[in-house]
């Protein structure tokens, strides 16, 4: 079959639709050769000097169901990718890998996270994107331009796409450190709010969530390197490698950064507490200030029946009762009462 020809349709490369791409390349070149349709994937898999690149974007239950026919995929793992919400893993399944990381993605503001499944075969690869996750036509595109280590196959293909997913995680990383950085100054505001409590909380959870998905990534990637001779070149494990060195980077920084929220939280309730306790104080301090003349005065004003000051005592009175309160404002002004 003539691969460089093109008289059948190309598949639809809008990113809104399910088939983003679905491309024919030589292993001997790396050469792109064209886009397919999903019909004729068997069809140019007869020729072992070929590879299919396919991506696809929340595809329903019968493009999977045509997929598994195509590709002759595992039906556990095609399951598995229609389910979606799956653990970051790797299964190996016969002589094909079925992949699940997760992805994140800055949207409006907040980080959102989805999944990526990915089938590789000796072959063909297969990502199947769910949730928040950027288009991986950068990687496509990046592979395309070295055709000579496209042409290492498949393998190849799937560290291009692992490599772009951790990448993505890196400007994440950045904006949760500039993030608690700006809550670490309304920390120590005089101040209390309730809303920097809400945002260390809300940071700290996506860190876990982000911690989450990178980590395992360290495991597969780790298998990719040593395991699976027969999908993965000898060539293409130097590249894992990277992408390894890459997402643990990140997984210290989210540790390191989840260490520093549970200490601004711990500090933030400290001096919450501080300042509480500094209110006590001063609300004890003009209690006893106003202890002393309602003492005396209610002392002073019961009914005796034989009172030597009713006649010109009163001012004694006044003078100690001012004197008292006078000594107590300065002992409790020199300990930080008042």
């Amino acid at each position: 079959m003539n691969l460089n020809a093109s008289t059948s349709v190309p598949v639809s490369v809008d990113p809104n639709t399910m088939v983003v791409n679905c491309v024919a390349y030589s292993t001997e070149t790396g050469q792109r050769l064209r886009d397919i349709t999903i019909a004729e994937i068997s069809e140019v898999l007869k020729d072992r000097n070929h590879f299919v690149w396919v991506g696809l974007h929340e595809p329903d239950e019968s493009l999977l169901e045509r997929l598994q026919e195509e590709f002759d995929l595992h039906e556990l793992a095609v399951e598995d990718a229609h389910a979606a919400h799956q653990r970051p893993k790797i299964e190996v399944y016969g002589d094909s890998l079925f992949i699940v990381v997760h992805t994140a993605q800055a949207v409006g503001g907040k980080i959102e996270f989805g999944e990526t499944h990915i089938f590789l075969g000796r072959n063909y690869l297969v990502t199947v994107r769910h949730g928040a996750s950027l288009s991986y036509q950068p990687a496509r595109r990046s592979c395309e331009q070295s055709p000579e280590l496209l042409a290492l196959g498949p393998s190849y293909g799937l560290y291009a796409v692992l490599d772009f997913i951790v990448d993505n995680f890196l400007p994440i990383v950045r904006e949760f450190r500039t993030e608690l950085q700006e809550l670490e100054k309304d920390i120590f505001e005089d101040t209390f709010k309730r809303d920097t409590i809400r945002n260390l909380y809300e940071l700290k959870k996506e860190l876990v969530t982000l911690r989450l998905a990178v980590a395992p990534l360290q495991d597969i990637l780790n298998q990719l390197m040593r395991f699976h001779p027969s999908l993965i070149r000898d060539d293409v494990r130097l590249y894992f490698r990277d992408v390894s060195d890459h997402a643990a980077r990140i997984n210290e920084a989210t540790d390191t950064m989840r260490e520093m929220l549970t200490a601004a939280m711990s500090v933030n309730m400290s001096l919450v507490t501080v300042a509480q306790n500094e209110v006590v104080k001063r609300l004890a301090g003009w209690a006893a200030l106003l202890a002393a003349p309602t003492l005396l005065a209610s002392w002073y004003g019961m009914n005796f029946r034989n009172m030597p000051e009713l006649e010109n005592g009163y001012h004694y009175f006044i003078v100690a009762t001012v004197a008292i309160i006078g000594g107590l404002f300065l002992v409790l002004r020199r300990a930080k009462w008042l």
